[in-house]
């Protein structure tokens, strides 16, 4: 099993920044993704952003590209999601997740999941 538990989230003005945690436990393995998706009302849960805790590589949704970086501490079982140039339309509840090789944009190849963190952007 691996637990996940985000923070970070908040109110913020548009074109402000926040930056948040996942922290991860239990079963985790050098293949396993770790993404970043958001849900935001009345719409579904969408990619955000996802990296391999064994490689440097990252991907990202079109709509985040070049205002969001995500990172991760290996040592430290810790992903972040660096957000700036934040725009109203980046209010979501967003959600760290993790899986063993999915297509790393699809919400439901991730098996875990973790309780999701507000983020308000006001205009």
């Amino acid at each position: 099993q691996v637990q996940l538990v985000e923070s970070g989230g908040g109110l913020v003005q548009a074109g402000g920044s926040l930056r948040l945690s996942c922290a991860a436990s239990g079963r985790t393995f050098p293949n396993y993704y770790m993404g970043w998706f958001r849900t935001a009302p009345g719409k579904e849960r969408e990619f955000v952003a996802a990296i391999r805790w064994s490689s440097p590589n990252t991907y990202y949704a079109d709509s985040v590209k070049g205002r969001f970086t995500i990172s991760r501490n290996s040592a430290r079982n810790t992903v972040w999601l660096q957000m700036n140039s934040l725009k109203p339309e980046d209010t979501a509840l967003y959600y760290c997740a993790a899986a063993y090789q999915p297509n790393y944009d699809n919400p439901t190849q991730y098996p875990y999941w973790g309780q999701g963190t507000q983020v308000t952007v006001s205009s």
